[in-house]
């Protein structure tokens, strides 16, 4: 079977990579001519859209946003028009579920399948074929696409009907955002109290408050290593996509709007390509301090 893998970035490209090592045929595309040479030294093969469309029996789509998806799909020289009926397009991407739905509607117009499974794990979780993906779609097509899904993850889980798999996304976001900025508050709170932010992690973690991201996000805090896994910029869209399909279902997100204006607030600061452990920075710009680990005696 031919694989079309288009989106070669910073998950895509290892997540691809895994895909090789389980032995898959792969065909690939990016924006980025490095991006696809190094994926072809791994083994990929280089690929126009027409390409993908005309040979892949499965398309997956990694890309950083659903306008992009689309383009990339039903814009002009776009994949989905050199899809055969039967393909199954899996799109991966962080997407609201009201594009994931609007991708389904197109593709069945041409017999053409469609799976919306974004993933967790971060850029760690894509190089180690860690990641949890959360799929929409019909259980026949999530069945087929499954066993591709777990050469790069863990799980991969059929939430419902088509979108359900982005809501989970969002849900997700949501979550792991909000907890991270609850930590990077703790930490400032305790830095400017005079305890060591390292040792606070130390003393907390084997207790309720502990959990993966205190285990992923407190070490780069202390550390000052806001080298992107997850970027605030990704990060921010997510969170705007949430209050988006919040807003347009009348559901009040109080934590996760206040969280977009933080945001905001580090994308002015310069920080979009930054991890987004570095949400801690908002809060120590309000306090006057800066989180450091083994600070204090």
């Amino acid at each position: 079977m031919k694989i079309g893998f288009i989106g070669l970035g910073i998950m895509g490209a290892p997540m691809s990579t895994n895909l090789l090592k389980a032995g898959c045929e792969l065909l690939v595309n990016d924006v980025s001519k490095e991006a696809v040479a190094k994926v072809v030294a791994a083994g990929g093969r280089a690929a126009t859209y027409e390409e993908i469309g005309t040979e892949c029996e499965v398309v997956l789509t990694m890309l950083p946003t659903g306008a992009i998806v689309q383009q990339v799909l039903f814009g002009e020289g776009g994949v989905a028009p050199f899809m055969k009926p039967g393909t199954l397009v899996c799109d991966m991407s962080s997407v609201t579920p009201i594009e994931s739905r609007t991708c389904q509607a197109k593709l069945a117009e041409t017999g053409v399948r469609f799976v919306d499974a974004p993933c967790s794990g971060g850029e760690p979780g894509a190089i180690a074929g860690t990641l949890s993906f959360m799929c929409g779609g019909a259980e026949e097509d999530f069945e087929a696409v499954k066993p591709i899904l777990l050469k790069m993850g863990g799980s991969a889980v059929r939430i419902g009907e088509c979108g359900h798999g982005s809501i989970a996304k969002l849900s997700n976001q949501m979550i792991v955002n909000l907890t991270i900025a609850a930590v990077g508050e703790a930490f400032v709170f305790a830095q400017k109290c005079g305890a060591d932010p390292e040792k606070v992690y130390q003393a907390i973690r084997g207790g309720l408050a502990g959990s993966r991201v205190l285990e992923d996000k407190a070490p780069m805090m202390c550390a000052r290593n806001f080298k992107p896994g997850g970027k605030i910029s990704i990060n921010r869209k997510d969170i705007g996509n949430a209050l988006s399909t919040a807003k347009d279902m009348v559901i009040p997100v109080p934590f996760s709007a206040q969280l977009y204006e933080v945001m905001q607030n580090l994308w002015v600061n310069g920080q979009a390509d930054e991890d987004h452990a570095s949400i801690v920075k908002y809060f120590e710009r309000l306090a006057g301090v800066e989180v450091r680990g083994g600070s204090q005696e």
